[in-house]
């Protein structure tokens, strides 16, 4: 590994010899001294100077480092912005710097990488022309912060399970059969046959009940032939699974679902709150237990109140019925979350289990997070006898379904689970205008580039 300091932890060093590298963000190419900003992954930038510049060679000068100092300002005064450097130097503390009152005195700069002297972003660039360059758009501080929430947010769920006694898998993408239904598949050939690209590991976090596996999680692609172009959908994203055995209910399922959502933003705010608040100008704000919880039909009732009727044909709340109950939910309680319950069984998948006194209702939920659903989760039907039934009303052939039916022919414990977009909740967290922000690579009907 090549020995370098990085950038963000040079104000906690001494003043003295450093070597830093990254990429050249800034240069002021100045008669008699030179100033470059350098940034690394870090996210932190510091202020190099070159104070001994020499233009010209003077043929009579009896300095030996005159040849140096000619070799580096030559090269300061060529580089690039995205060039990548290597600096090696003198750590100086001087209040009057701006960038954390630190700079760093050339001995010497190496170009590692050139960059092309034209950039194809420009600050102004729209999100199609920064995603078409999405690793320059990446080294934008705040882009590369997400990132890092992402893996802290993460790493604080995998907490929560590994601490439950949960375990991790990963589940096969490629399908012979629909997850849920037939709508927003992918399909492709596979050999002499048909596969489907997996929309969720429903059927298989399922089989993991089955197999007396008890707690488990993933976190993996997941994908939906859908054509929108809304700021919240994707043909491709990261799905947050997880599912357990010995439920009594959904509500079982909600309880885990908000201590899993507090312990990460948790996480998030004490090792990346100050980042966030000046990167993005917001103080991340830790949610309260227990998150509200409100049927659905008293949730469209509540909206109709405020003035706004859901123009549905079918028994789901749309976009603005979600935006309506969440300002409802934040005057009342001041919260940012709401589960919303007791979704209509026309509208949920055949695996949801029913009311035991109102088979038109299921034991579900969706999440909304700042007036936008981020997730669903619900108690499935573990009996066979009921699942094939609903199998069958739903319009689903039992004999495709087979394998997944099969689960339950040999024994099942009651059980339950979620899956949430990673993406909408950062989006959301950071309140960023789209997924395309939150997702490292976008995939869209349009977009499977880069």
């Amino acid at each position: 590994m090549i020995k370098r300091e990085l950038i963000a932890s040079l104000a906690n060093r001494e003043e003295g010899p450093v070597t830093v590298a990254g990429w050249v963000e800034k240069v002021r190419d100045q008669r008699y001294v030179q100033f470059v900003v350098l940034r690394d992954e870090s996210g932190a930038a510091v202020q190099l100077v070159n104070g001994g510049v020499v233009r010209e060679l003077d043929p009579n000068s009896e300095d030996p480092k005159d040849a140096d100092r000619h070799v580096r300002t030559t090269a300061i005064s060529e580089v690039a912005t995205g060039s990548f450097v290597i600096v090696s130097g003198e750590l100086q503390k001087n209040e009057r710097v701006k960038l954390g009152g630190i700079e760093v005195q050339i001995d010497k700069f190496e170009v590692v990488t050139a960059a092309d002297p034209e950039t194809p972003v420009a600050p102004d660039s729209g999100i199609d022309v920064r995603l078409d360059w999405r690793f320059l758009d990446l080294r934008r501080p705040e882009q590369a912060l997400i990132f890092k929430i992402q893996t802290t947010f993460l790493q604080a769920l995998r907490n929560v399970w590994v601490e439950k006694g949960f375990i991790e898998v990963q589940t096969p993408k490629l399908m012979a059969s629909a997850s849920e239904s037939r709508a927003e598949l992918f399909q492709l050939e596979y050999f002499d046959t048909t596969a489907y690209l997996a929309q969720s590991p429903q059927f298989f976090k399922q089989m993991a009940q089955a197999a007396g596996f008890g707690g488990i999680f993933e976190v993996g692609p997941a994908f939906r032939a859908d054509p929108s172009f809304t700021s919240r959908h994707a043909t491709e994203f990261t799905s947050v699974d997880c599912e357990f055995s010995w439920i009594e209910s959904h509500e079982d399922v909600m309880q885990l679902h908000e201590e899993l959502i507090v312990a990460g933003f948790t996480a998030v705010k004490e090792k990346h709150g100050a980042e966030i608040e000046r990167l993005f100008g917001q103080t991340l704000e830790v949610p309260t237990v227990p998150f509200p919880r409100i049927p659905l039909a008293e949730a469209k009732e509540i909206v109709k109140e405020r003035g706004y009727e859901v123009p549905r044909n079918d028994a789901d709340m749309d976009p603005e019925g979600e935006r309506q109950i969440h300002a409802y939910v934040k005057e009342k309680y001041g919260h940012d979350f709401v589960f919303l319950t007791d979704y209509a069984t026309s509208i949920r998948p055949f695996y949801h289990m029913r009311h035991a006194d109102d088979a038109s209702l299921t034991n579900s939920y969706d999440l909304i997070y700042r007036g936008v659903e981020i997730s669903t989760g619900a108690q499935r039907e573990h009996r066979i006898t009921v699942l094939e039934q609903q199998t069958v009303e739903k319009g689903l052939d039992p004999k495709e379904m087979s394998f997944y039916l099969d689960f339950f022919r040999h024994g099942v414990p009651p059980h339950g689970g979620f899956g949430m977009g990673l993406a909408r909740v950062l989006m959301l967290m950071l309140e960023q205008s789209s997924i395309r922000e939150t997702t490292y690579l976008f995939r869209g009907p349009t977009r499977l580039q880069p």
